[in-house]
């Protein structure tokens, strides 16, 4: 092993650690941090009735109902809305050696594997045919929709948000992304041989079909969770995963964790910059969209002349 190699392997222990702390720093600072603050002082005596049983004080019982039901629910939710949706990402730019790809499938891949010419290229050029074609659909549900009730509510879903998350959805997306997780932990080797190409793929005895089917189907069941929970949430997708690859390079057992921590972190911050930023909270797809356009650009920059592209 080279001088490079060892310098770079301690490196990449240090960093799942201090994201790891970033974290709970965050998580812990995102539970106290709204338009109705709770200090650490009430946060720890409300954990302390929640854990031991005992009768809160009256003074109290309003704290303890906005931290159970809206606040700790929702700062879950944002950990794992984060977590899917880069992940995802960069489980769809490994299998498609792509890294423009997004969360966004089936019709993308029919159109570019229906012209097979330059296939990164394609593959860029109908996602973008997709996305207005679905744009101009959601245009037209809007355009018909009750002006009144039905298209605030779509407007909303549009921009993305967090202020509608109940335990229930945290249940149901927590089985689902820890499930995705898992999978993909699992197969992490096969995402190395899958980036490599196909014909790789295959002399290394791995049917590259089978695996991208199964990985699709379970990063699309993923991102539609999130949206049909959260709404429209942009760059995540994206950007974590370049992110994380800059930070540990390109192998997916370090990868995949590290974006995982990375894309929970990015979203945590959005989600308190989204509801403490101004008297109104601003939607946090705003918040992802404003701030992951200049990330992409700075990463465009320190990544260029280096193959990223």
């Amino acid at each position: 092993m080279t001088l490079i190699s060892q310098y770079s392997l301690k490196n990449n222990r240090k960093i799942i650690p201090i994201l790891l702390i970033i974290f709970f720093i965050l998580f812990l600072s995102s539970l106290m941090i709204g338009r109705f603050k709770i200090s650490i002082s009430i946060l720890g005596t409300i954990l302390s009735d929640i854990i031991t049983g005992d009768t809160l004080s009256p003074d109290f019982v309003s704290q303890k109902l906005v931290f159970l039901w809206i606040r700790l629910p929702r700062c879950i939710m944002a950990v794992l809305v984060g977590m899917c949706l880069s992940v995802s990402g960069g489980v769809y730019q490994a299998m498609f050696r792509n890294p423009l790809v997004s969360p966004a499938v089936a019709m993308t891949i029919s159109i570019a594997r229906l012209i097979s010419i330059k296939p990164i290229i394609v593959m860029v050029l109908a996602g973008m045919v997709v996305l207005s074609f679905f744009n101009a659909l959601l245009m037209i549900l809007k355009y018909f929709s009750d002006p009144y009730d039905e298209l605030p509510s779509i407007v909303f879903w549009i921009m993305g948000s967090l202020t509608r998350v109940t335990w229930h959805d945290v249940f149901i997306t927590l089985a689902v992304t820890s499930c995705g997780l898992l999978v993909f932990i699992l197969l992490r080797f096969r995402l190395n041989i899958l980036s490599l190409g196909d014909i790789q793929a295959k002399s290394l005895g791995i049917n590259p079909f089978i695996s991208r089917v199964i990985l699709i189907v379970l990063s699309s069941f993923m991102v539609a969770m999130v949206v049909a929970t959260c709404g429209q949430i942009a760059w995540l997708g994206l950007i974590i995963p370049h992110m994380a690859r800059t930070l540990v390079g390109p192998k997916h057992e370090t990868m995949i964790p590290v974006t995982a921590l990375l894309g929970a972190i990015f979203m945590l911050a959005a989600d308190v910059l989204a509801r403490s930023m101004t008297t109104a909270e601003i939607p946090v797809g705003i918040i992802t969209a404003i701030t992951g356009a200049p990330i992409f650009c700075f990463l465009l920059y320190k990544n260029r002349g280096s193959g990223w592209l």
